[in-house]
């Protein structure tokens, strides 16, 4: 499921986004009952997403997690959509905004990447959010923020840091994506990582008796790669997703490191 940001009236969500006025809008007459707000609706909403996903969020789930029924909600955001917009850019605002720089770049952007791995771990709604529309609120923008400043101390061309900050962006995404997917399947499914790999791996030498002489570039990839215990505790696409996030970070940061020298030099 893929969510674009931005599709509620533009003029009303960004008034929210930036809440411009006293806190967004208040309800005339006598409408729903005091104490409803727009922080508390996204504040359900962010916490029904958590803990059911993207997909089950409705008005009227965040509604009943209040008390409230879906219309009370309406007076004060006008639908899922402006909600989307509202929660997606609440919940960015959970990340750090200032890293120390006094031991360089490198070890400020290797804590930057560690957190925002693990905010989308930790919120894997997030990543169904598409990147392809920003929602163009103030959380957002602290992150780029926070991002663009510690890659500024790298000293590289504007050009040439807009692209490491997208390089950076989708590794730290899509790593994190592969994990909430590992976890999206056990659940749906009822069937673990280590069941399913178990169960059709060993299939592979009966239906492609050939395999390693038609894949040998996938052969010798994988010829070192240690075979998951039947007893290991971090599901084995869960410790991949980690392992893979880590040494593509590795592979970025020597990458940056490069350039930043050829620059200099």
């Amino acid at each position: 499921m893929v969510v674009f940001a931005g599709q509620g009236d533009a003029r009303r969500s960004m008034a929210l986004l930036w809440r411009t006025g006293e806190g967004g809008p208040t309800p005339a007459g006598p409408g729903p009952r005091p104490g409803l707000t727009v922080d508390a609706i996204v504040a359900a909403a962010i916490a029904v997403a958590d803990e059911v996903g993207m997909t089950a969020l409705s008005m009227r789930a965040v509604g009943e997690r209040l008390g409230r029924t879906a219309m009370a909600l309406y007076t004060y955001v006008h639908g899922k959509s402006e909600l989307v917009d509202l929660m997606y850019d609440r919940t960015l605002a959970e990340l750090p905004t200032g890293y120390a720089l006094d031991a360089g770049w490198r070890p400020a952007l290797t804590a930057w990447a560690h957190d925002s791995w693990a905010f989308y771990v930790r919120h894997p709604w997030m990543l169904q959010v598409s990147q392809a529309r920003p929602v163009l609120g103030p959380g957002e923008f602290g992150v780029l923020e926070t991002l663009v400043g510690i890659l500024r101390e790298t000293h590289l061309e504007v050009r040439v840091l807009r692209g490491v900050v997208g390089a950076l962006t989708h590794h730290v995404r899509g790593s994190a994506q592969t994990m909430a997917d590992s976890r999206a399947a056990a659940a749906a499914t009822g069937v673990g990582d280590q069941d399913w790999w178990f169960s059709r791996s060993p299939l592979l030498a009966e239906v492609a008796p050939d395999f390693a002489e038609r894949f040998p570039m996938t052969t010798w990839i994988e010829s070192d790669a240690p075979q998951p215990p039947e007893d290991e505790q971090e599901p084995y696409l869960e410790r991949a997703a980690r392992q893979s996030f880590q040494v593509g970070l590795v592979v970025l940061l020597d990458g940056i490191e490069t350039a930043t020298k050829e620059s200099s030099g």
